[in-house]
Order: structure tokens, then sequence, then C-alpha cells
């Protein structure tokens, strides 16, 4: 019994991981992506920054990187920053990630 308990915790920390990290991440790029015509450079350089330390933490090097040099070109290339963005969005693990059905709400 004490084992399939360790193997619960563990899965359900490594989701609780994975939530916290990579779904935050990509929601909120998909919030800076949808809104930028409202958002100002500055703006969408610390929430690329912020996101790309997410997946930083998630393990997602690559895909950090390369939205960490979004962030930085976004102040002075728009298209280059768009080019790196997609780079990172296709490099994202979460965008990969079949969806898991919603479960209903246990109390």
């Amino acid at each position: 019994m004490e084992v399939s308990r360790r193997r619960q915790r563990e899965r359900v920390l490594n989701r609780f991981k994975y939530i916290k990290t990579c779904v935050i991440a990509r929601e909120l790029c998909l919030l800076v992506r949808a809104n930028r015509v409202a958002l100002n450079k500055e703006d969408v350089q610390a929430c690329c920054l912020f996101i790309s330390q997410l997946c930083k933490e998630a393990g997602c090097e690559e895909a950090s990187e390369l939205c960490g040099k979004a962030a930085e070109t976004v102040l002075t290339s728009e298209e280059k920053y768009l080019e790196l963005c997609e780079q990172s969005c296709k490099k994202c693990g979460e965008a990969r990630q079949p969806q898991a059905k919603k479960t209903g709400y246990v109390a």
C-alpha cells in the first residue's frame, strides 16, 4: 500500500509542477500574443522574460532561450521578435502535449 501511495504522490507532484510551469507559461504566452496590440513593447518584454523563466524552471531550455531572445529583441525589431516567438512556441512541450479531459470537481 505504501508503494502505491508513494507513486501516486509522485504523480501528483509532477502534475503540479507541470501545471505551475508549462501550462501557466503557455496560457500567459497566448494571452500576450493575442493582446499584443494593447500592450507596449516594455510590457511584452517583461511578460516574455517571466514566461522564459517559467520555461526554464520546467526544464525546457531551448524554448526558454528563444523566448528570452524574443524578449530582448522586441524593443528593436518587431519582425525578429515575432520570428523568435514563433520558434519558441514550436519548441514548447505544452503545445505538443495532448490536452487531458477535465474531470469533475472533487471535494
